[in-house]
C-alpha cells in the first residue's frame, strides 16, 4: 500500500542554525503516528512543514493525490473582546451544513456546545471542538499538535481514547506530536523520536528502552507505563515491513541518510 504522505531528508535551517536535519517519515492509512522530542527539538516545524506552512526546507514531500488534511493547533488564539459561539466558530472552517456541524460535534461528544461561548471553554471542550472544526472534511490525515495540552489526566485518557475511535471509524492515519509517551503508548501505532534528527523510531514499548530516549527523557519504570499498556500486533516499521517491537536507530539520518531496515 502506498502511504499517504512520505517525507524524505527534510531539512529546515534558520539563520544558520539547524532545527531539522534529514528527517524521513511515512504515514501509512489506519495508522496513529506519534512524534515526540524535547522542546525545541523540532516537532512543530516539522508540522508546518507537513502541511505547507512553512516553505523553506529542502527535501522531499509526496502525498497522494487529493489528500485531505485536518488539523489540530497546538494553541488556539481568540480575540477575547470579539463574542464567539462554538457553531460561529464551526461556520468560519468552511461551506458546511448546520447538519453537518451538528454531526461533526455529535462525533466527538460535543454537540452539546453547539451554542457555547468558545472563550468559556474548558481544555478538553476546547479541543474537542477543534477535533469537530477538523473531521468537518472527513480527512484522510489528522495531524494533531500537542492535543492534550491544557487537559487534565483524566480528559486527556478521554481525548486519547476518543482519537483511537476516529481512527478506526474512518480509517485516516493519523499523526500526534507529544512530549512522553506516559498516555499515548496504549493508542500509538509507531513512535517517532526527534531531536533534530530522527533519534529511534518503533513501538512505543521498545522506544522506552531505546538509549536515545533514555537520554532525552530518562528511564522509566516499567510500572508508570504498565497501566496504559496495550497488545497490538502488526506494528510496522517506516518501510512498511512487519517489526517485532524492536526500536530501530537511524543513525544514517544524522549523515543525510533515510535508513529504514
Amino acid at each position: 500500500m502506498q502511504p499517504l504522505v512520505k517525507m524524505t531528508d527534510i531539512r529546515v535551517e534558520f539563520s544558520g542554525r539547524l532545527i531539522l536535519d534529514s528527517i524521513c517519515l511515512e504515514l501509512e492509512k489506519g495508522q496513529i503516528t506519534t512524534l515526540i522530542g524535547p522542546n525545541g527539538a523540532g516537532k512543530s516545524t516539522l508540522i508546518k512543514v507537513l502541511l505547507g506552512l512553512q516553505t523553506k526546507y529542502t527535501g522531499q514531500i509526496e502525498k497522494q493525490k487529493r489528500l485531505r488534511i485536518g488539523y489540530v493547533p497546538q494553541k488556539l488564539h481568540l480575540n477575547e473582546t470579539f463574542p464567539l459561539n462554538v457553531e460561529r466558530f464551526l461556520q468560519l472552517a468552511g461551506k458546511f451544513s448546520h447538519q453537518e456541524r451538528v454531526d461533526s460535534l455529535r462525533l466527538v461528544g460535543a454537540e452539546y456546545l453547539l451554542k457555547s461561548n468558545m472563550h468559556k471553554l474548558s481544555g478538553g471542550e476546547n479541543q474537542r471542538v477543534l477535533l469537530a472544526r477538523a473531521l468537518l472534511q472527513r480527512p484522510d490525515l489528522l495531524v494533531l499538535d500537542e492535543p492534550a495540552q491544557g487537559v487534565d489526566v483524566q480528559g486527556q485518557i478521554d481525548l486519547y481514547n476518543l482519537i483511537e475511535s476516529i481512527r478506526k471509524r474512518f480509517g485516516c492515519a493519523i499523526l500526534m506530536v507529544s512530549h512522553d509517551l506516559h498516555l499515548v503508548m496504549a493508542k500509538t501505532d509507531q513512535v517517532i523520536c526527534i531531536h533534530h534528527h530522527v533519534c529511534c523510531s518503533g513501538a512505543p514499548e521498545a522506544i522506552t528502552k531505546h538509549p536515545s530516549y533514555i537520554a532525552l527523557f530518562g528511564e522509566h519504570k516499567g510500572e508508570s507505563l504498565a497501566f496504559y499498556r496495550h497488545h497490538h500486533h502488526g506494528h510496522h516499521d517506516l518501510a512498511g515491513n512487519p517489526v517485532e517491537g524492536e526500536a530501530e536507530t537511524c543513525e544514517n539520518q544524522k549523515h543525510g541518510h533515510c535508513h529504514h531496515d
